[in-house]
């Protein structure tokens, strides 16, 4: 293959790596989906059915809850077993410094979730935990046998019924739904535990009047979305789950499909692009038993177009209770982090295989910001300048050491071409000679590529970091109105163009003889990166622009070296016959 052909390929090459990391990481939209109504398998905790738990069969009756499980079947004529009418429905708000959350006793549902610190940028106001048109979020089902019991439509009673105003510092305080069957000793209680400066909500309840069940809890249809640009906030979109033996595994929401996912399961989660609910076993992150996971998900179609619906599934024995937690917030590492069981893998960086040796450099990389910006009380525009300049200054000593070695393997050129005309013919004898020559002049056609190529897990990491980092959304700088968002004039893609060719052009000058590649990647090179960069995160162009124009004084130095080493007096070797 000619040499053309090869450059041309390697820039192929190139852009797809750029352009199918956007294909590869992004999910889409999806809205509503209902649990009832198909007869369906889920696992239990343990990864198989139930022993006493059969496949649900809906039995959805007016707006309550069905036949109550345990209850005889009617003879003759059905007996209505609709529920009778029980305590008013209300509305009750839980309000802290953190969120806003209304639920209704109707179902025991959560109806609506503000997240107050966070502006929907998208049209203001702060960012909506439910999207517009969703039903509410958190109902539950309860499958015995053959029956299924929805009692989303059920009136729970509600303590207390004002709800609740959390203080900063303050203590912890709990939100209790009771519903009790009107003719039989079922009953379901569900205890919500909030905490002022913690988005992590505690879950608690009990199941009476059956010896064992499937409960099934409604996680809804993934966030509403909060973003200036929908389309790219749509490819982030995705439902996850964390699998105890499978690992994690995330569906883009666009491309889902209905589905009963087998446990036993750590977590399950929906996603956008900066936020996320996720439903997490047992009361902390050190769940060791079995009956703690959850047993499964289903997920089915939604009423809302592109839209799917998941719920949770647990197996529940009467006399003990349940426990489970909610977070509904931010995707901060350091916060997802803290929840344990992998959380911060929710929305994963990089590609599967690639993650084990990004995700330390993620964590440094996060420590650094996250030190710059609180330490000296930096903006994060200015913490990605400084940022960009010192990774540069960081990177030097392995670039430096990878330029000496290309100066070096550049001098020896000629005599490695001296030696190859003169042993074509006799291999082994081109070998030895080969050997020679990087004994007495240090060649070896890797020494250039190998300290390039150590920066690569950080300068993907840092890629990665940069497209999904919650701190910089929504922050200004410059005439930059979101870092999160890309540049409205193109100014930093274009600049990132320009110092691309500078470099390039800077290291052709250098070069006394005739490159065709080298000239021809000059050309093609800044206008596809401009291509590629301009609709990414300004934050990440922002990096990149300032991490070239350092380099600049390096490559300058490179330059000079060469124009040295051509006045040098040329190399010779002892080439024996």
């Amino acid at each position: 293959m000619k040499s053309e052909a090869r450059f041309l390929l390697a820039v192929f090459l190139m852009l797809a790596v750029l352009v199918g990391t956007n294909q590869l990481f992004p999910p889409p939209p999806g809205e509503d989906a209902g649990l009832s109504g198909d007869s369906v398998e889920m696992g239990t905790p343990s990864g198989g059915l139930a022993e006493d738990v059969a496949p649900p069969v809906a039995t959805e009756a007016g707006s309550g809850a069905g036949d109550a499980p345990g209850m005889p079947p009617a003879e003759g004529p059905q007996e209505d077993t609709r529920v009778a009418e029980g305590p008013p429905v209300l509305d009750v708000v839980v309000e802290g410094p953190l969120y806003r959350f209304s639920f209704t006793t109707r179902g025991a549902r959560l109806t609506s979730g503000e997240l107050l610190e966070f502006e929907a940028i998208n049209r203001g106001g702060p960012v909506q935990v439910i999207p517009d048109g969703a039903s509410p979020y958190f109902g539950s089902k309860v499958v015995v046998g053959q029956d299924t019991v929805d009692l989303s439509g059920a009136t729970f009673s509600v303590e207390p019924e004002d709800g609740l105003r959390l203080s900063p510092g303050g203590d912890a305080r709990t939100l209790a739904f009771v519903y009790n069957h009107p003719t039989s000793d079922f009953s379901l209680r569900i205890d919500y535990t909030f905490d002022p400066d913690e988005y992590v909500v505690g879950v608690r309840g009990s199941l009476n009047g059956v010896d064992r069940a499937l409960l099934v809890t409604d996680l809804g249809e993934g966030l509403a979305y909060a973003e200036a640009d929908s389309v790219l906030e749509q490819r982030s979109m995705a439902y996850v789950y964390h699998h105890l033996q499978d690992g994690i595994r995330s569906t883009i929401l666009d491309k889902a499909e209905s589905e009963v996912v087998e446990g036993p399961l750590i977590w399950a989660a929906f996603r956008s692009k900066f936020f996320v609910t996720a439903l997490l076993s047992g009361e902390a992150d050190d769940v060791v038993d079995d009956t703690g996971y959850l047993g499964g998900l289903l997920v089915r179609p939604s009423e809302l177009p592109e839209r799917i619906r998941v719920g949770a599934a647990r197996t529940v024995s009467e006399g003990e209770s349940y426990s489970y937690r909610l977070f509904m917030g931010p995707q901060q590492y350091a916060l997802l982090s803290s929840l344990g069981d992998g959380m911060e893998e929710v929305n994963p960086y990089g590609w599967r295989f690639f993650r084990p040796i990004i995700r330390p450099f993620v964590s440094i990389i996060m420590t650094v910001l996250t030190f710059l910006h609180t330490q000296f009380s930096m903006g994060y525009g200015w913490v990605l300048i400084v940022f960009g300049v010192m990774m540069r200054v960081v990177l030097f000593p392995l670039n430096h050491k990878a330029m000496k070695a290309q100066l070096r393997n550049m001098a020896v050129q000629p005599l490695v071409k001296q030696i190859q005309d003169k042993h074509k013919d006799n291999p082994e004898k081109l070998q030895k000679e080969m050997m020679k020559l990087y004994k007495e002049h240090g060649f070896n056609p890797l020494a250039g590529c190998l300290p390039m190529l150590l920066p690569w897990p950080v300068l993907i990491a840092l890629f990665f970091v940069f497209q999904n980092t919650i701190e910089l959304r929504g922050v200004p700088f410059l005439w930059l109105p979101d870092l999160s968002a890309k540049d409205p004039f193109y100014i930093l893609p274009v600049l990132l163009a320009i110092s691309m060719f500078l470099m390039q052009w800077i290291s052709l000058r250098s070069i006394d003889t005739d490159n065709p590649q080298m000239k021809m990647m000059m050309y093609i090179m800044p206008p596809m990166m401009l291509f590629i960069f301009m609709n990414l995160a300004s934050g990440l162009n922002l990096y990149y622009a300032t991490a070239n124009i350092a380099t600049l004084p390096q490559q300058i130095w490179i330059a000079r070296e060469r124009a040295r080493m051509r006045q040098g007096p040329p190399l010779t070797l002892n080439v024996s016959d």
